[in-house]
């Protein structure tokens, strides 16, 4: 699980956020490491071409790395993500990377389609790509409802990883409520 929050830096242009990842190791669970996060509205998407925002994080060793909760060492996290739409059909595409010093390096890449069904029912398909480590497929849903000028989210998602020619599979619950943005 994790919980974002992120706020106009002064405007809809620059955004700062903090992510704080929970998770459960099967023996103990915790707060993870947490991420500070700056987003830049790069190009706004038109008929002509898709929305860009380069993402750059900071990774803050806050989880306690003996209990598998943390790596104890600052990293840096960059994205690139591209979105365009179609109609009722979304696509997603994000490429970056994860550098934990010491510790590991790993490029990914990313992708989605989301079709809307109707008026705030998406299906969707994600796909998550760890170069020389892991593929995760996730197919899911989200539904929402508008109450005046705030919003409601809530979807799922059963995510299927391959990893070392093992496979697992999770439940992805999503809830979101949105403030109206002055």
């Amino acid at each position: 699980a994790a919980f974002t929050q992120e706020w106009p830096a002064p405007g809809i242009r620059h955004q700062l956020s903090y992510t704080i990842p929970f998770s459960e190791t099967g023996t103990t669970f915790g707060i993870n490491d947490l991420l500070i996060n700056y987003r830049f509205q790069l190009r706004e998407e038109t008929s002509g071409g898709p929305a860009i925002s380069p993402r750059l994080s900071v990774i803050l060793p806050t989880g306690r790395a003996d209990r598998g909760l943390g790596d104890d060492v600052v990293g840096l996290q960059v994205n690139v993500p591209a979105s365009k739409q179609f109609g009722d059909f979304y696509v997603h595409a994000n490429a970056g990377f994860t550098w934990l010093p010491d510790v590991t390096r790993t490029p990914n890449v990313a992708g989605s389609g989301i079709w809307r069904v109707a008026p705030m029912l998406n299906l969707m398909l994600e796909a998550v790509f760890l170069i020389n480590e892991s593929a995760t497929i996730s197919p899911g849903f989200r539904r929402g409802w508008n109450f005046g000028d705030r919003q409601l989210v809530v979807g799922a998602a059963v995510p299927i990883t391959w990893q070392n020619r093992d496979s697992t599979a999770a439940l992805l619950a999503y809830f979101s409520y949105e403030l109206p943005f002055r």
